[in-house]
């Protein structure tokens, strides 16, 4: 008996219009009332995540930032937190500056930029959370930062990704989000570790949890739960590791698991 669903929200809870369907939303109020723990995974920062989270009436810890932060929505108390070692954040700072590369950080809940660039404004507008141009942007590099972030054009973002690995190798986190974003976390900020960590807090054993995810950044909990589930939209890799893998973003794939793995079983 599945007793947890942890859920990424980008192209999986969201359809391609961004929203959440009244199908999706029945079927996640209906596991609620069932007695199931349903929370988000996702790379959004926390501020976004709540934004989704109040749609569904959720009252659980929430996993942000990749697995970086988990943080109550009710009393806003964080749980579970992992920052980048500094070292490794100075090397990034550098790295970008070198390259020309667009950088963006987090600190404290709130996203910083350098300048005021297309890739932050559209970042902005999809995630609808507000961003900050630091007038002293280096002095960000000796903040706890959950995560650090790189856009560019896809062609580019390969490499990019290529290179920060052979710079740190296994002492951090390194992931694509999107085509266009590269992330730099903790080694231990990934949605893995985080579900693992809040299935302990509920005292589930991770037999008994689902993880549905879409992109590369979704692996970890999808290899360490129970039930690892692949959106139909989801990446080819992802769904060769997946345990199962369900129908789209757009035709419910989220609503069609829960019915299927956790109401229908009861």
């Amino acid at each position: 008996m599945y007793r947890m669903i942890a859920i990424d929200i980008d192209d999986t809870l969201l359809n391609d219009d961004m929203i959440i369907t009244d199908e999706t939303k029945q079927a996640i109020r209906d596991a609620i009332d069932n007695g199931i723990v349903v929370t988000l995974a996702t790379g959004r920062m926390y501020p976004s995540a709540v934004q989704i989270a109040r749609q569904l009436d959720l009252n659980v810890p929430l996993i942000t930032y990749q697995g970086a932060k988990i943080k109550n929505l009710l009393d806003q108390k964080t749980v579970y937190e992992r920052f980048v070692p500094q070292p490794i954040v100075q090397a990034v700072f550098d790295y970008a500056r070198r390259q020309g590369l667009h950088l963006q950080v987090y600190h404290d809940d709130i996203l910083y930029s350098r300048e005021d660039h297309e890739f932050v404004r559209t970042y902005s507008d999809t995630l609808l959370v507000p961003y900050t141009v630091a007038p002293n942007f280096d002095g960000l590099a000796d903040k706890p930062l959950n995560k650090l972030l790189i856009a560019d054009r896809p062609d580019k973002v390969d490499c990019i990704c290529e290179e920060l690995m052979s710079m740190f190798g296994q002492a951090a986190y390194i992931t694509k989000s999107k085509p266009e974003y590269v992330e730099v976390l903790h080694v231990e900020a990934t949605k893995g570790h985080a579900l693992e960590y809040l299935a302990s807090h509920y005292e589930i054993p991770m037999a008994q949890v689902i993880a549905i995810g879409d992109s590369w950044n979704d692996h970890e909990m999808i290899e360490r739960a129970g039930l690892g589930v692949a959106m139909g939209n989801a990446i080819p890799s992802l769904q060769r590791l997946a345990d199962y893998v369900t129908l789209t973003n757009n035709l419910n794939g989220v609503a069609h698991v829960i019915r299927k793995f956790m109401l229908d079983a009861r």
